[in-house]
């Protein structure tokens, strides 16, 4: 067997792991590197093997620097089988035509740029239809289940806590008569985290690769967290301003709503203002993603579980409201009134988030938090970093507004999650 590291190695994203074995060639994953545009290159790259003779991708979880290379390596040739859980498959449904057509988006921008440079154009690295085309080739797999992959292999997914449907793949590969286990952590979640059950514990491999994002250092206590959130708004409130949260669509804003859910059963002057401010999601894949949620509560943990059973809805509150159209996002811009709106992308590289950012970075009443990791390279990283001017649709913003980051709300573990 032989393991070759094609992404997530001396960097974040772009997690892929490419494994041949006495006969058979499989991913354990196949994500886009983000970041840096030198990272756009990555993405382009021809990949390292030859795509037709591929015969699955095991997939550890929807998010796109762990999935978002899977319709390039389809128009390239790939006709095997991406294993997944089911909400894994129902998220990549939806994220991965998202993707497509950021790609054809930028592309465009891109194109016209080329042209104008006398350079001739080039082709997106998938389109929309590329992605909606290549699910037929996903699988749904249940958690804890030994599935037989072929003569050689088998494998099994156990709930890694990361977003919903994340998965550690346990692996059995028998070679020659002697079999070899081999564990692919994918993204670890925390222990105790909202909505979610808890990291499933692996008690013995023969070979483990392994995350290790917050792999040196703890995060802080979620509490201390959950105060210095609530502080910040209410301080933004009572200036008058707008709360803007970048926040990734899948997992982390599905967390957000679920929290706030939490607080409005504790009668505080604090939360008053807070529910007198209305919330809005302005993300579809978002409000698709929460609609995934929705519909796979067998993966709640014991809390989630309760607030249902007790006729609560956790993921949703008075107050708060989806906004999925782009005039409706447009109108959030034109309230005289403070607003707390709910954005994607987490490290504002693309989706409506820019739009809001253009809108409110200028003004000194309004706050940015920040809820998740900014990678290199990223505006959200910039703007962390202390950036006094971005420029954001063409126009040069001034950066007045207060910029802050939540520690705590990470969905990876920590030294002592691992």
């Amino acid at each position: 067997m032989k393991i070759t590291f094609l992404g997530a190695a001396k960097t974040v994203t772009g997690s892929c792991f490419f494994v041949e074995t006495a006969s058979s060639k499989f991913l354990v994953d196949c994500g886009m590197f983000q970041g840096y545009s030198k990272n756009n290159a990555l993405n382009e790259e021809d990949f390292p093997f030859n795509v037709e003779e591929l015969d699955y991708i095991f997939l550890t979880h929807a998010h796109i620097d762990h999935s978002g290379r899977i319709p390039r390596l389809y128009i390239k040739g790939f006709e095997g089988e991406v294993i997944a859980t089911k909400p894994t498959v129902e998220l990549c449904a939806i994220m991965l035509p998202d993707s497509g057509h950021i790609q054809e988006f930028e592309n465009e921008w891109t194109n016209r740029k080329r042209i104008r440079a006398g350079k001739p154009p080039v082709e997106p690295l998938y389109t929309y239809q590329d992605a909606v085309d290549c699910l037929k080739l996903f699988r749904k797999v249940s958690y804890d289940e030994v599935v037989k992959i072929n003569d050689e292999i088998r494998v099994r997914f156990k709930d890694a806590g990361h977003i919903l449907g994340s998965a550690i793949i346990e692996m059995w590969i028998t070679e020659r008569g002697e079999e070899t286990k081999i564990v692919f952590s994918g993204d670890l979640g925390n222990r105790d985290m909202p909505i979610l059950k808890d990291p499933s514990i692996i008690e013995s491999a023969d070979y483990l690769v392994i995350e290790s994002t917050y792999g040196n250092r703890l995060h802080k206590e979620r509490v201390n967290k959950a105060e210095h959130f609530l502080d910040l708004i209410n301080a933004t409130i009572e200036q008058g301003g707008n709360v803007i949260i970048p926040s990734f669509a899948v997992g982390r804003t599905q967390e957000l709503i679920y929290e706030l859910n939490k607080k409005k059963e504790v009668c505080d002057e604090k939360l008053k203002m807070l529910f007198a401010t209305p919330v809005y999601i302005d993300s579809p894949m978002a409000i698709s993603a929460t609609e995934v949620f929705r519909n796979n509560l067998d993966c709640y943990d014991e809390e989630a579980r309760e607030y249902i059973e007790n006729g609560d809805n956790p993921l949703d509150f008075p107050g708060l409201q989806f906004t999925r159209t782009a005039d409706e996002s447009k109108a959030l811009n034109e309230r005289k009134e403070s607003s707390i709106i709910i954005s994607a992308s987490g490290m504002c590289e693309a989706g409506r988030i820019k739009h809001h950012l253009k809108h409110n970075l200028w003004r000194k009443d309004s706050t940015i938090i920040f809820v998740g990791y900014q990678a290199e390279g990223t505006l959200g990283r910039r703007l962390l970093d202390g950036a006094k001017k971005v420029r954001l649709f063409g126009e040069e913003i001034s950066v007045e507004a207060r910029i802050e980051m939540i520690e705590g709300f990470s969905g990876h573990a920590d030294k002592e999650g691992f």
